[in-house]
């Protein structure tokens, strides 16, 4: 079976192009504007009404349905809710939509204060307004609680049935009622310990923001704390004057090192980072998995050969691959690759203490240092990973491919393997090479060269699938023995991760179609085409380069890769990059599936990855009950669930992907911090009407240039061009243009850095910023700008 079958492909093509080429019907044949604005009104009251609590699906085929629209006149419908999304009447979120501006009935909340009357404020854990419109806030009405069940509180996120109330200065209002708690808050504060000359104690708040200025210190003697600590703090009742006093709880360690920045997004974030002792407890008396467990027996494939090829710090070990030859002479040139993943469903079943805490944490956090684990080191490091020459339980699929890379079979299997070898990604690489070592020689001709073969198959089917292809190198810190930033490196990527990666992906799309085929609900990965208004941006912008992008087009991965072909090499090489990435929507996971638009799959969902992602857990269990493989199978009665826990996952991973981000600004502020006054080159990665955003070229490091210290004259802001231009001379800076720059300030707890540009931008014309309307500011950028002379930086570069 193909990993993506022409035929619907080709269909859902030939529609797209057939309704862009054909005359636009009239549209006094189909509902007004406000039929269907009313349409999504009602549906969504009624929703609410019934007490629906997932996701409600409104889409092109429903509202076909309830106004009776056939054959023709869906492109005509097409058409229109197309050009209602343009005008900002309706949203599309996935394949689903509703009114502009406005909530779904159902929401997931962090509650985040109270009002004058005391009642709980919460806002969307999500929000996708304009660009700094502040999320609704919704009223969230008291209800009896049932006995035992938790009182909601602020810091709480929790799902929120809530209706509009009105409007109020044009934006709409609501109230809702707690569906369902999912997490507590667990109130820590976080500050620095300073001494004053006086020696009395102050606690200077990381989130000064929330709590504004310095905290005073009640000493206890059993917590010992230096100027310069970490601390964790309980705040105290205070009177009507003078500063909060706070109670020192803990102390974290030193503010510079990796493992207290990084506990600062730990904590700020409200990421669980310690098991409780029911996890514990279960986690230690869980016993290696067997051959059989009550009526089912597992296949024995431990005489396979299947290699862990991963990171060479890796700790945990939860996929091994082999290919060889497919013997079938009816697929001459054909391969079978098989990859077998850990079965972590055997150790972790539904509703036990451990999984409630795996849903709570949704996936691993990677930190530069240390891992905040999704299960108990005992179940990651140990029974779930497939370390070499040691017995494990795994579930894999065995799949058929043909010469060119398509897969033409597949079949799952619940089974006993023995890993040959654990490799390092730059070791298998070197043995491919001609670099073999004591590990690898024995296993080059016979495991290593099938597994290369294959992948230069599945590289042909990749080149025709054609995913989106953008080029974003990965740079990893390096850290001294005291938790530092040593350096800054950009690995090479090498055909060893490609291999991995495709092999991966094609057993996680084998897994979609397999549950479809055995009509088993399950999590999707979906990730949705770019939004009308970004592809208008998009072609606003390439239309200064030449590049001609009808707006509201639609765009498939291989009409963007065109574009970052033709301008490769090119001047505006970065900032198309730079424009396109920042186009694309984010991937989610979904309980209704719409597709990935960037691997350009129809189907596609996680499989590969349990120890570290719930969403594969739940994929891995959905297979057991489809293909009845014993126990660990995905409950009959929990379909239900899946919208909610799809939700709680994508938000647990848009929060780990914060604090990872955060930690990482505040470790490469620090490490900056001596370096002030230092010149570097960088690159233009984002224009704001205030100012420019410069990401530098060794650290990727993202820092700030006010408008007001760009230059001697007045700089305006064409959001087209995503450009500030002067107005006297027209010069230009613009999006992915290399500069250079000189940092003036670091600020370690706030993760910000503040550069002053000392590059001249491009050459213009007056007569090119004529008409701008998007707001300007006068800069005063000192006439000098070339690089200070004698500078840290400039000397190690020189080296």
């Amino acid at each position: 079976m193909p990993a993506k079958p022409p035929p619907r492909k080709s269909r859902s093509r030939a529609a797209r192009e057939a309704a862009d080429a054909a005359p636009h019907p009239a549209h006094d044949a189909l509902p007004s504007r406000e039929d269907i604005l009313a349409f999504i009104a009602r549906e969504q009251k009624d929703a609410h009404e019934r007490g629906h609590d997932g996701p409600l699906k409104i889409g092109k085929r429903e509202i076909a349905r309830e106004f009776g629209i056939r054959g023709g006149q869906k492109i005509a419908l097409k058409h229109l809710l197309r050009d209602m999304q343009d005008d900002g009447a309706i949203e599309k979120r996935g394949r689903r939509l509703h009114k502009a501006g406005e909530l779904p009935p159902v929401v997931l909340c962090d509650i985040t204060g109270r009002d004058s009357d005391g009642e709980l404020i919460a806002t969307p854990a999500e929000w996708e307004g304009e660009a700094g419109e502040k999320p609704p806030q919704i009223l969230v009405i008291s209800r009896k609680l049932k006995r035992g069940e938790p009182t909601p509180g602020v810091g709480d996120r929790a799902l929120v049935r809530c209706a509009k109330m009105g409007t109020h200065h044009g934006k709409p209002q609501y109230q809702g009622r707690v569906i369902k708690l999912l997490s507590k808050s667990r109130p820590r504060v976080l500050g620095i310990y300073r001494t004053l000359p006086s020696g009395i104690g102050r606690i200077e708040p990381v989130d000064k923001k929330r709590l504004g200025d310095d905290l005073d210190v009640i000493r206890d003697s059993s917590v010992e704390v230096a100027d310069g600590d970490l601390v964790s703090v309980d705040i105290l009742k205070t009177g009507r004057y003078g500063l909060p006093r706070a109670k020192i709880r803990e102390r974290l360690g030193r503010v510079d090192s990796e493992k207290s920045i990084a506990q600062i997004a730990i904590m700020t974030h409200g990421i669980p980072d310690a098991f409780s002792d029911k996890v514990l407890e279960q986690a230690q008396k869980a016993k290696p998995a067997s051959m059989r467990s009550g009526s089912f027996t597992r296949e024995d494939w431990r005489d396979l050969p299947l290699l862990t090829i991963d990171p060479a710090d890796a700790r945990d070990h939860d996929d091994a691959v082999h290919a060889c030859p497919d013997d079938d002479e009816k697929n001459k040139g054909g391969h079978v690759l098989t990859i077998a993943i850990a079965d972590v469903a055997a150790y972790v079943t539904p509703g036990s203490p451990m999984d409630r805490e795996a849903l709570e944490r949704g996936n691993s956090v990677y930190f530069p240092g240390q891992v905040v684990p999704m299960l108990p080191e005992r179940i990651s490091n140990d029974l779930c990973s497939l370390r070499p020459l040691e017995d494990r339980p795994a579930m894999a699929v065995r799949m058929r491919i043909n010469a060119e890379g398509r897969k033409i079979g597949h079949s799952f299997h619940r089974v006993m393997m023995r890993s040959a070898a654990k490799l390092a990604y730059p070791q298998a690489q070197a043995a491919i090479d001609g670099q073999s070592d004591e590990t690898t020689a024995p296993l080059l001709d016979d495991v290593l060269k099938p597994l290369w073969n294959a992948y230069e198959a599945l590289k042909k089917a990749r080149d025709q699938r054609h995913p989106l292809d953008l080029d974003l190198p990965e740079r990893r810190m390096v850290l001294d023995a005291e938790g530092r930033v040593d350096r800054v490196i950009v690995p090479p990527r090498l055909d060893a991760h490609r291999l991995i990666e495709e092999f991966m992906i094609l057993a996680n799309v084998a897994a979609a179609e397999t549950l479809e085929d055995h009509g088993q609900r399950l999590i999707y990965r979906a990730h949705d085409e770019p939004s009308v208004e970004k592809l208008n941006a998009l072609a606003e912008f390439l239309s200064t380069l030449g590049i001609k992008l009808a707006k509201g087009q639609v765009m498939r991965p291989e009409q963007f890769n065109g574009i970052l072909k033709r301008v490769k090499g090119s001047e505006y090489e970065n900032a198309v990059n730079e424009i396109i990435l920042r186009t694309q929507a984010q991937a989610e996971y979904v309980a209704d599936n719409y597709g990935h638009f960037g691997l350009n799959l129809r189907r596609y969902a996680h499989f590969t990855s349990p120890i570290r992602r719930y969403a594969d857990l739940i994929v891995h269990r959905a297979l057991i009950a489809a293909l009845k493989f014993g126990e660990g199978a995905l409950p009959a009665d929990a379909a239900g669930d899946l919208p909610e826990i799809a939700a709680r996952i994508s938000a647990a991973e848009r929060r780990a992907m914060a604090a990872e981000r955060e930690t990482t600004d505040r470790l490469i502020a620090n490490h900056l911090t001596g370096q002030v006054g230092a010149t570097f080159e960088g690159r233009i990665a984002g224009v704001t009407r205030s100012g420019l955003f410069v990401k530098l070229s060794e650290t990727g490091a993202d820092g700030f240039i006010p408008i007001s210290t760009l230059g001697a004259e007045r700089f305006h802001y064409d959001e087209g061009k995503h450009s500030l231009i002067g107005g006297r001379t027209g010069e230009t800076y613009q999006i992915g243009d290399n500069v250079e720059v000189k940092l003036v300030e670091a600020r370690a707890m706030a993760g910000a850095l503040r550069f002053e540009m000392l590059s001249d931008g491009r050459k213009g014309k007056a007569s090119q910023v004529s008409g701008l309307r998007n707001g300007a500011r006068r800069g005063n950028r000192p006439p000098s700008r070339g690089p200070k002379k004698g500078s840290k930086f400039t000397k190690s570069r020189k080296r």
